[in-house]
């Protein structure tokens, strides 16, 4: 029967794992069709397994086959039905009044706040009636001009009336980046949205007080709690994330020192804060229980062991704490885990540990199979092979040391597949911050729920340890990226590392070890001498593109700033250098909108042996951060046979008073064979005029559209000076701006252009020996979670 539970948990993880690699969906009759028979056929095994004539080797492949076919089909059921709850396109972008319930612990951004809304009605402002997804995301932001009442007052199960506008789930789709439409999705989000308050809005209103999530409200209340407690002290984010699973409370900058020293893993509820406080709770149930005579006429022994009581005791614990903490997947798998490990005990029985922790997968994968593709799944996961595997190697190692040893070396190449970088000092940032967070940190947190001055105590000691580890990060040789290699090379690098960790001989080990170098030592490959590479970042509304020849490398803008809190280069632009493992030499910031220079600090703070060259005027903030030249038409120079020109502003353009737009650096490329791209930023009609009458050359194959496709910009004989083959328009998805504007691709239209979209086409790729082709991301990576803007047959005619 082992064997047979062993294959079903196998083949269960590979059906949902080859779902999930699906572009588009089949039709639903197919799906549920095979769904259901591959059901029934495997119910039918499990009732007639005994009358089988079958050998055990065949049953075990005729269940592995039944598990995968089912895995893949009810995954393909359960999409099908959440794609049919969708937003409508028409409702997109239109004011709509809303009833519903916040159903989980606003999340807090300084004085904004966003939060999950279950819509209970919705209607236009004429009173029709329309229907909205079931659950969607919102965010409020303050307006303290007015009186209505503050985000504060949100409090989960509260139910709400508000003025909304909403718009289909739309992220970034970037090479190897975050997909932030893959997390919506496996939260149930269908929609995001915001809370109007403007003068012709109704203002929110609060029908009622609500007690109906009754664990989100608590959580929010210990939250408060915490907050009243500890104030703005250094430290109350971790407290938060240890406590409550909160982890969005931890400011950036703190991150950047847990990932630079890799103790980001222990910034969380894991499975040793809930192991150990399962195992306390069952000690302390014992020693009761077997001293229960002592104010008991007769002993609880009699009616239930000792034993099963601290059992029974510890699975609560455990449940009832993960539940609490928001239950993360690590927090699942201990759960599953500790539940199978003590269901077999009570029960005599017992599982080889790995059926155990194929069991715990299984179960995640059921209730959520899309977990699948989130590192928080493989790192809880393989985190635990990892230790099972290696806990008898190394034995002439101390335990704790061992276990780290464990930990920061055979998952470095899971470290690289997932956030391409390790932390070099992780080994001794961890034999310091384990036990420190263990045995000090969290007690202190959970405490404090009973002490409140704990947290205090708290977040006093996050302080100490903060010292240390921020000691660990400024060291030049913290951590080390690398780029992102092929998959199959990461497969390999991993399996490598679980062999150098099992008891075998050390020959074979070092064989294993070996396995990570081709990952080590991988690098992307660059364009060939004398040609060159654009790639198009997709970071909404504002421009960044990442220019690569044989040898070098130039980032022209650096997109918008998001919030005080982060920006473009912080999350699009560091993690695309990173996976190409490219070295900046030059940086263009073309002006000094945000929208083009928002990404520019996290940049230049990652990759400060950049030269930089703008227009911005010299009283600038970010003038003062690093040395910087301005741009003025005329410079050139040539890399690897490439030659790069500046043909705008001119330096008579610095002592006038131009409006930014108009002092944007304009740059042509061109390659050895003649093939160009021109960059133009956001110049408007006045500068392409001013282009035109320069008398430099403007033909180019590539166009980066000026403007974003604004109606100032892409006069009829600036497009046909440069009569490009392809025109790249780099918005956000439905910006407030409107861009690019309608009649302005009517105008490439006209003059036979194709015109590329980051809205629909992701990020870009596009290479001078190529010039007629246009690779888009959203192709590449497409899966059918992703969204399709209702315009993608226009994208789809445009690239044909």
């Amino acid at each position: 029967m082992f064997s047979f539970l062993l294959h079903f948990f196998l083949g269960w993880v590979a059906g949902t794992a080859l779902q999930l690699q699906q572009a588009s969906l089949w039709l639903a009759e197919i799906n549920l069709a095979a769904c259901s028979a591959s059901g029934f056929l495997l119910l039918v095994w499990f009732l007639c397994q005994h009358r089988l004539r079958l050998s055990v080797m065949s049953q075990c492949v005729l269940v592995l086959l039944l598990s995968t076919t089912f895995a893949f089909f009810s995954c393909a059921v359960r999409a099908q039905l959440f794609l049919e709850k969708q937003i409508a396109p028409q409702l997109e972008g239109q004011v709509l009044q809303v009833v519903g319930r916040v159903v989980a612990m606003p999340q807090q951004m300084q004085a904004n706040i966003r939060f999950r809304f279950a819509v209970q009605s919705a209607h236009f402002a004429s009173g029709e009636s329309v229907e909205l997804p079931p659950l969607v995301l919102l965010g409020w932001y303050v307006n303290t001009a007015d009186a209505t009442p503050s985000p504060a007052d949100v409090q989960a199960g509260d139910i709400w009336k508000f003025s909304i506008k909403l718009k289909a789930p739309h992220g970034h789709i970037n090479p190897h980046g975050f997909d932030y439409e893959l997390w919506l999705w496996e939260q149930d989000l269908q929609a995001t949205g915001y809370v109007r308050r403007g003068v012709h809005d109704a203002p929110p209103r609060l029908i009622a007080r609500s007690w109906a999530h009754p664990i989100e409200r608590l959580r929010q209340w210990v939250r408060q709690r915490i907050y009243a407690q500890v104030g703005e002290q250094a430290g109350v984010g971790v407290v938060l994330a240890l406590l409550l699973g909160d982890q969005a409370s931890i400011e950036r900058a703190d991150w950047d020192v847990f990932r630079a020293t890799g103790v980001a893993h222990l910034m969380a509820i894991s499975g040793l804060h809930i192991t150990a406080l399962a195992w306390l709770v069952a000690r302390c149930v014992a020693w009761i229980w077997r001293r229960s005579d002592l104010w008991s006429q007769v002993s609880w022994c009699m009616g239930l062991p000792s034993q099963k009581a601290a059992m029974l005791a510890a699975l609560v614990t455990a449940v009832g704490y993960s539940i609490f903490t928001g239950w993360a997947i690590p927090a699942q798998r201990t759960v599953w885990m500790l539940g199978a490990v003590l269901t077999l005990r009570m029960n005599g029985l017992k599982w080889p540990a790995y059926q155990v922790l194929l069991f715990a997968a299984t179960v995640v994968l059921v209730a959520d199979p899309w977990a699948f593709l989130q590192a928080g799944f493989w790192l809880s996961f393989m985190a635990v092979s990892i230790l099972f595997v290696g806990s008898q190697s190394f034995q002439f190692l101390p335990a704790l040391i061992r276990e780290q040893f464990l930990m920061s070396v055979c998952m470095a190449p899971l470290s690289l597949l997932f956030f391409h970088q390790v932390s070099l000092v992780g080994f001794f940032a961890n034999l310091v911050a384990v036990p420190w967070v263990t045995c000090v940190v969290t007690p202190l947190c959970m405490l404090g729920l009973l002490i409140p001055v704990a947290w205090s105590l708290a977040a006093w000691a996050v302080g100490v340890q903060g010292l240390c580890l921020g000691w660990m990060a400024s060291l030049s040789w913290a951590q080390w990226s690398a780029p992102a290699a092929p998959l199959w090379l990461s497969v390999l690098s991993i399996a490598g590392m679980f062999v150098c960790a099992m008891p075998i001989a050390w020959l074979w080990r070092l064989s294993g070890a070996l396995c990570i170098w081709p990952v080590l030592c991988w690098h992307v490959p660059r364009p060939l001498y004398g040609e060159f590479e654009l790639i198009g970042a997709d970071m909404g509304q504002g421009h960044a593109v990442l220019v690569r020849t044989a040898h070098h490398s130039l980032l022209y803008d650096t997109g918008p700033r998001y919030s005080p809190e982060t920006d473009a280069g912080q999350r699009v632009l560091v993690p695309l250098l990173m996976v190409l493992g490219e070295r900046l030499n030059r940086v263009i910031i073309s002006h000094q909108d945000s929208d083009h220079s928002g990404g520019a600090h996290s940049v230049l703070k990652m990759q400060s042996q950049a030269q930089v060259l703008t227009s911005m005027p010299s009283d600038h903030l970010l003038r003062a951060m690093h040395p910087m030249q301005p741009c003025e038409a005329g410079q050139h120079w040539r890399w690897d046979g490439v030659l790069f020109s500046v043909m705008h502003p001119q330096k008579a353009d610095y002592a006038e008073k131009n409006k930014p737009n108009a002092m944007s650096c304009v740059l042509r490329i061109q390659s050895a064979s003649g093939v160009s791209a021109l960059l133009v930023a956001d110049i408007e009609a006045a500068q392409e005029k001013q282009l035109l009458e320069s008398g430099v050359p403007l033909k180019s194959d590539w166009l980066l559209v000026p403007h974003h496709g604004s109606a100032t910009s892409s006069t009829t004989g600036f497009l046909q000076a440069v009569s490009p083959s392809v025109a790249w328009v780099q918005a956000g998805y439905r910006n407030r701006f409107g861009h690019p504007r309608p009649e302005v691709m009517a105008r490439y239209a006209a003059q036979g252009i194709q015109v590329f979209q980051s809205v629909w086409c992701g990020a870009s790729i596009w290479q001078s020996h190529r010039p007629q082709q246009m690779r888009c991301a959203r192709d590449e990576y497409r899966r059918y979670w992703h969204h399709l803007p209702p315009i993608e047959s226009v994208y789809r005619s445009n690239k044909n």
